[in-house]
């Protein structure tokens, strides 16, 4: 399980971010900064793609409670303006932004999942696999793709035949079977290949 020994190499209060996203052919991409409460933080706690819907949505929900939360959207349209890593750079941004506003000044130290930093003002430290060694970095990737997964499961009501609800936008084969049958909708991301293909491969 992750743990805090990160967080307490830095000058507190010590943010946690991550994204959920960044492989689907439809969606957002969202990235959530979480400062964690020195006492009452919820059990359980692990990287994202380790817990069910069920415990991601319990979690995300104690979290939201005890917690400073910050959350970064950017949609489809401007994954393809700015391509999928700087739209992943804006979302971490607008999170951590969001965060800051809440706290009302800057955390003292972000931790980010992953080894690229957004060119931000605030004092960060990249850690690859960083969803499964820091817990506010967990915590994190819990809040981003519960909060992913609940806008695709939103959007699957007005698109139902590309299964969103299931597939949360990624190219499994029905998906990419609908994107044939059906063509692309306005929350596809054009730029990315399968999308863009006329004909696209099963």
């Amino acid at each position: 399980m992750p743990g805090m020994k990160h967080e307490r190499l830095y000058l507190a209060p010590v943010a946690g971010v991550d994204e959920a996203g960044r492989g689907p052919l439809a969606g957002p991409v969202v990235a959530a900064a979480v400062i964690l409460p020195e006492r009452g933080v919820p059990r359980g706690i692990d990287d994202s793609k380790k817990l069910s819907a069920t415990e991601r949505a319990r979690l995300c929900g104690r979290l939201l409670d005890c917690a400073i939360v910050g959350v970064g959207i950017v949609e489809a349209e401007e994954i393809d303006t700015l391509n999928i890593y700087w739209a992943t750079m804006k979302a971490m941004t607008v999170a951590v932004d969001q965060l800051a506003a809440t706290l009302g000044c800057a955390p003292g130290h972000v931790l980010v999942d992953g080894n690229r930093l957004p060119r931000w003002g605030y004092a960060a430290t990249p850690i690859v696999g960083g969803d499964a060694l820091s817990r506010s970095i967990a915590a994190a990737s819990i809040v981003a793709k519960h909060t992913r997964d609940t806008i695709m499961i939103r959007h699957h009501e007005s698109y139902p035949h590309y299964n969103w609800a299931s597939n949360k936008g990624y190219g499994c084969a029905t998906h990419r079977r609908a994107l044939v049958e059906h063509g692309p909708s306005p929350l596809h991301r054009r730029s990315f290949a399968p999308v863009a293909q006329t004909v696209l491969p099963l």
